[in-house]
């Protein structure tokens, strides 16, 4: 029961939604079954109370009293319960989209040939679709659907010699422009991460024509347009530049969700280019993370994205934005999911009193915490690795190293990661058995150090050298 396909959609849903859903299903409209009705009530009870959901027979005994079991009946219940919880949630979304609920209702009225019914709905979904506060895509493709149905109606009335075709032609064209270069962003954005190719279809065409007519001048096309152009001219900073400009000055324009992946689009972007030797976007990375978290961007449905919150933290310690790091790892905290949050908090905030030379206190942080992903727990290894080293708690470290290399046999460490963290322990290790007294013998383990491709701390590793 705990494991099925309707406690885990039911478990989603909110006071208000599990009250709604009670009403709809004692609707004869939506259900007929009185043992449906009898089922969520159980259910609905347990999960009100955040009491664990009983098992099977024990719920069967409370939908069907005195009935002998029969597991075939319950699981049909429950499907008949899950199908029902669908069609509501559809129906509620439907609803509360006015613009979407009048266009559909004025397209009702048109087929049943009531134009007085029709004048006066569409006219409403008008003015319903001009009070949304977004004007991105979506926006385009509603305006334009509204515009066809009021093209439908005066060709069933007989009267399309006053409909304005150049202007719906127009509304096509925003719609499929600002769609279509959406796509075009997300697409390049994950081929570049998953190595793959894609056809863009008629992308070129549309974009050769565009650049020709005062398109660009619509946020929802030209926010894009130049995301589009980041992305394939990555190195023509000018594009990046206009696409973070109109980003921030027309964030009111595009709802949360798109917004948020439209700030980790241009950070992504960042992080590429400084992945690829460029210094030039780190502060612009860091203005992106800065402006989303004061606007709100990055937290979807109360919660924030463990890696944002690395990340973010990640930018502000290179940059040495120390007071702010140490704002932000404690406001969003809470944020983060249970299982991870004590984890990253104690290991960023380690890291930043190790940025402050409190070796001491950055080390207890990263001894106390529990880390459930593995990389993480490599991370705070390797910044233990560094504080032994520079604390010359030698024999200590030398116990350490050896720990690291039997956590990454013992977890089967993959690829990149693998090596990565193999060959820090490597050459700490080298560093503290060479001669580094001798010149020659400095100048081979640098050269060494500097060669290695897969080497995160290596700017570290050639500093404690030079030391």
């Amino acid at each position: 029961m705990q494991e099925s396909r309707l406690l885990k959609l039911l478990s989603t849903l909110s006071k208000d939604e599990l009250k709604g859903l009670r009403g709809f299903i004692r609707s004869p409209f939506a259900n007929k079954r009185r043992e449906v009705i009898a089922l969520f009530d159980v259910l609905e009870k347990s999960l009100r109370s955040g009491k664990t959901i009983p098992d099977k027979q024990t719920v069967y005994r409370q939908v069907f009293p005195g009935a002998a079991y029969d597991d075939h009946r319950i699981r049909m219940t429950m499907s008949f319960l899950f199908q029902a919880t669908g069609q509501f949630l559809a129906v509620r979304e439907f609803m509360e989209d006015k613009p979407l609920f009048q266009r559909r209702l004025s397209g009702i009225f048109r087929q049943r040939q009531l134009p007085d019914l029709f004048i006066k709905t569409w006219e409403e979904a008008g003015k319903q679709q001009a009070q949304q506060p977004g004007r991105n895509a979506d926006f385009f493709e509603g305006q334009y659907q509204l515009s066809l149905e009021k093209y439908r109606f005066d060709v069933d009335n007989r009267s399309a010699d006053g409909i304005d075709f150049q202007d719906l032609s127009d509304q096509l064209d925003r719609a499929f422009l600002a769609r279509k270069l959406w796509q075009a962003c997300f697409m390049l954005s994950h081929q570049t991460v998953r190595h793959t190719h894609y056809d863009f279809g008629l992308l070129n065409n549309a974009v050769s024509y565009l650049e020709k007519t005062g398109y660009l001048d619509v946020p929802a096309i030209s926010v894009y347009y130049y995301c589009w152009r980041s992305l394939i001219r990555p190195g023509e900073k000018t594009h990046f530049q206009h696409f973070k400009k109109l980003l921030m000055q027309n964030g009111d324009l595009f709802p949360g969700a798109e917004l948020r992946d439209l700030y980790l689009l241009a950070i992504n972007f960042c992080i590429r280019r400084y992945n690829e030797g460029s210094q030039d976007y780190l502060p612009e990375q860091f203005e992106l993370y800065r402006e989303g978290f004061s606007k709100g961007y990055f937290i979807s449905d109360g919660a924030l994205s463990r890696y944002t919150y690395q990340n973010a933290a990640t930018i502000g310690l290179v940059l040495r934005e120390l007071e702010w790091v140490e704002r932000f790892v404690h406001e969003y905290r809470p944020y983060l999911r249970e299982e991870y949050r004590e984890g990253l908090f104690s290991f960023n905030l380690a890291r930043l009193e190790y940025q402050r030379r409190e070796l001491g206190k950055a080390l207890l942080l990263l001894q106390k915490a529990e880390y459930k992903d593995l990389l993480l727990n490599l991370a705070a290894k390797t910044l233990q690795l560094k504080i032994f080293y520079e604390l010359q708690e030698f024999d200590t470290l030398e116990s350490h190293l050896q720990a690291i290399r039997t956590f990454i046999r013992r977890k089967k460490v993959m690829g990149y990661h693998r090596e990565n963290y193999l060959n820090t322990v490597h050459f700490t290790q080298k560093i503290l058995e060479s001669r580094l007294f001798d010149k020659k013998e400095r100048t081979a383990l640098r050269r060494e150090i500097s060669e290695t491709g897969a080497l995160a701390e290596k700017e570290w590793l050639l500093a404690m050298i030079a030391e």
